[in-house]
């Protein structure tokens, strides 16, 4: 099953400093039926004003994925993290017994990112932070930026307390890529830029598809070229 969602169909909240977008419930925006995707409980497209982002704030419990897309995002945190993260980049921040963190935008230009939560595994474990550059070469297929899942551990990907992988592709006008997704387990694609063809259906800049059950996806990059994210996840827990 694949189910298209269309970025003018998700939830929108106006705040001045920030414009966001919500794949999922969160804070005002409730809808029956996008109430999650698998472990996924948050997908937020936000678009933070230059000078302006997140004040501190705690969280508890969650794996905090954030993929920037333009412009760069600097983090800091009750444990001594802080770090910039850069558009092509990502960051997980795996919340844990606590942590307090703050998100700023530093750049003289509009940041936009996606801000993906993900539920946990396992309670009660030791909160951290990472961050990681990724090749920006078109055609190489699906990376892992982010996985709990043990295929790969181990390496390049930065770790998750999830059983999920959080993955990227940067492809050319015209290139192409694969994935699966097998039985029993559910994904979430969404276009960060460009377009692309999934399974024949066109989707736009910042539209999704939901997945679930087993599936071959086959996408096609349109004119402009591509750059897609990928959250696969076991079922919810």
């Amino acid at each position: 099953m694949i189910e298209i969602r269309r970025f003018a169909s998700l939830g929108r909240a106006e705040h001045g400093w920030l414009s966001a977008r919500h794949h999922f419930a969160f804070g005002h925006y409730r809808e029956a039926g996008r109430m999650g995707w698998g472990r996924i409980r948050v997908w937020n497209d936000d678009a933070i004003a230059p000078g302006t982002g997140f004040d501190p704030h705690p969280h508890r419990e969650m794996e905090i994925v954030t993929y920037v897309r333009e412009g760069a995002i600097s983090h800091r945190d009750n444990l001594g993290n802080q770090g910039r993260t850069e558009a092509g980049d990502v960051q997980v921040m795996s919340a844990g017994t606590g942590i307090t963190h703050a998100e700023y935008n530093l750049e003289p230009v509009t940041t936009t990112l996606f801000q993906i939560w993900i539920t946990p595994d396992q309670r009660g474990q030791p909160p951290r932070w990472g961050s990681r550059a990724f090749p920006r070469e078109a055609g190489a297929g699906f990376v892992a930026l982010a996985s709990g899942r043990e295929a790969e551990a181990g390496g390049d990907a930065l770790p998750l307390n999830a059983d999920a992988a959080v993955l990227a592709a940067k492809l050319a006008a015209g290139g192409a890529a694969t994935a699966s997704v097998a039985a029993g387990r559910m994904a979430y694609l969404v276009v960060a830029r460009g377009s692309v063809t999934l399974n024949g259906e066109r989707l736009d800049e910042r539209d999704a598809a939901a997945i679930a059950g087993a599936e071959t996806l086959s996408l096609v990059a349109g004119g402009e070229g591509a750059e897609l994210v990928l959250v696969e996840t076991a079922p919810e827990g």
